[in-house]
């Protein structure tokens, strides 16, 4: 515990002081404990938590702590507060630890599920839980039973929450009332579905059929605990691999920090706007956050050049989608979001790239992309221009929807906006060192094309555009100068 702050070894040993106090009522001579029972069901946690341990981190095996919460609330349900304290303790200290310092987190489970447990056996035994079980002949008092059993749930998510709290202030100084609102709401519903087999446990134990019957309750449920721990660290990975791709692109386009975040944030409003359905959702989360992960494939000198691009570095700058489209084709889980990487940069009249698709022919989830792409870099702060207010962005928004973006996608947008509005923090600095703008900024009210604000120079024109936009409407007639000819990039 040498690496734990005062305070928060401070809090541990509070923790431990009181759930050995309440404790002490189960040993006492004249309290009658059902020791048979408490063994019974301290060795089935003790059984669920090592086998959440033997499993590699990360790989398959049931996550012990939601397989655990049943049989720590059925002993809740059939056990003295005293009793069901000690039924949390072996499995607790036994179970897996993923981090640091392991022995101060292993101590301050242990201690803080003892109280839990302890305070829902208080509450269940308060509202006569256990008259409601039956046994020896009575039956079950249904649906009476549900009261006490929900109650005991509520205190099991509340002194949970709380110790969470108080443990989160003292090791990482986070506000305690910050920290319950953000745990309680998700720990309910979970905590009253362990609640209701904890309490079918309890009901089947009470029974004829014993203790073996109540086993079968509990088998279904930690088997739907150890499938919902494989979709968690599922989809822990797929964070896990969306971040370290986003942090390379940060690392390498120091001018665009934080934009990838931005406009995922903005293609969720987008899509929640349009009523997609919660899948689709996360998917243009993650396309809008990959967007630009093809800029691995450009060179560092030509994202980092000050002063507008060449013809030829224009043309590199402008195989970005491909790049990125080829990184992410083998990533199962984008499935939409690899066409958002293709096709963020066409445009609606079809003069975009990098295939020159034109209207419906551009994938849906590629229009979200292109408005929040284009909204957050203008609403951004770069080291080369100021940022524009978001009224003024979405004016833009709307003079180019037609002609560059789909009109579905602004609309969209600016409804969500007027109603979330769009913070400060989402609007901050990108760039890692700020610099006085070198030149001249294109005025808000300009009608000039989209891409062509913002130039980092004195010689900004259109050829300087941003690297982050669609690009400059390229004349037919004309050699193009934002890429090669489209025969050549399919």
């Amino acid at each position: 515990m040498s690496g734990t702050p005062a305070a928060a070894r401070a809090c541990i040993l509070a923790a431990v002081l009181c759930a050995i106090w309440c404790t002490l009522p189960a040993f006492a001579p004249d309290t009658p404990v059902p020791w048979g029972t408490a063994v019974l069901l301290a060795a089935l946690g003790l059984g669920c938590e090592a086998a959440g341990r033997l499993s590699p981190s990360g790989g398959p095996g049931p996550v012990a702590a939601g397989a655990f919460l049943p049989v720590l609330l059925a002993a809740s349900f059939l056990l003295p507060p005293a009793a069901a304290a000690l039924v949390a303790v072996g499995g607790s200290l036994a179970g897996r630890v993923e981090q640091p310092p392991y022995a101060a987190r292993r101590i301050w489970r242990a201690a803080q599920l003892a109280l839990t447990c302890a305070a829902a056996s208080w509450a269940y035994a308060a509202l006569g839980g256990p008259a409601t079980l039956g046994g020896g002949g009575a039956a079950p008092d249904f649906p009476r039973a549900l009261l006490p059993a929900c109650a005991a749930a509520l205190a099991f998510s509340l002194v949970l929450t709380a110790l969470d709290a108080v443990v989160l202030a003292a090791a990482e100084r986070r506000p305690v009332l910050r920290s319950v609102y953000e745990l309680l709401p998700p720990a309910l519903g979970p905590h009253l579905v362990h609640a209701l087999a904890g309490l079918m446990t309890a009901v089947l134990w009470r029974s004829p059929y014993g203790p073996l019957s109540a086993l079968l309750v509990l088998l279904p449920m930690y088997l739907s605990c150890w499938v919902f721990a494989q979709y968690h660290r599922e989809q822990t990975a797929h964070r896990a691999t969306i971040r370290a791709l986003v942090h390379a692109v940060d690392i390498k386009d120091t001018y665009t920090r934080g934009h990838s975040e931005r406009v995922g944030r903005a293609s969720v409003l987008i899509a929640r706007e349009l009523g997609m359905d919660d899948r689709r959702v996360e998917g243009l989360r993650f396309a809008g956050i990959l967007h630009d992960i093809g800029k691995l494939g450009v060179p560092t000198r030509v994202l980092r050049k000050d002063g507008p691009l060449t013809p030829e570095e224009r043309r590199i700058m402008e195989l970005h989608p491909e790049y990125g489209h080829e990184i992410v084709r083998g990533i199962g889980f984008l499935d939409e979001a690899r066409d958002a990487i293709l096709h963020h940069h066409e445009r609606l009249d079809g003069s975009g790239y990098p295939y020159g698709l034109s209207g419906s022919r551009i994938p849906e989830f590629a229009r979200v992309v292109a408005v929040a792409d284009a909204f957050d870099a203008m609403t951004s702060t770069r080291s080369y221009r100021r940022a524009r207010p978001v009224p003024a962005a979405l004016a833009e928004l709307n003079r180019c929807a037609g002609s560059q973006f789909d009109p579905r996608m602004v609309g969209a947008l600016d409804r969500a906006l007027r109603r979330h509005g769009w913070s400060e923090a989402d609007t901050a600095v990108t760039a890692d060192e700020p610099r006085e703008p070198q030149g001249p900024h294109a005025p808000l009210e300009s009608h000039t094309p989209l891409e062509s604000h913002g130039p980092r120079g004195p010689r900004g024109a259109a050829a300087g555009a941003r690297r982050d936009a669609p690009p400059v409407p390229r004349a037919r007639s004309a050699a193009p100068l934002s890429g090669p000819s489209r025969d050549r990039r399919r």
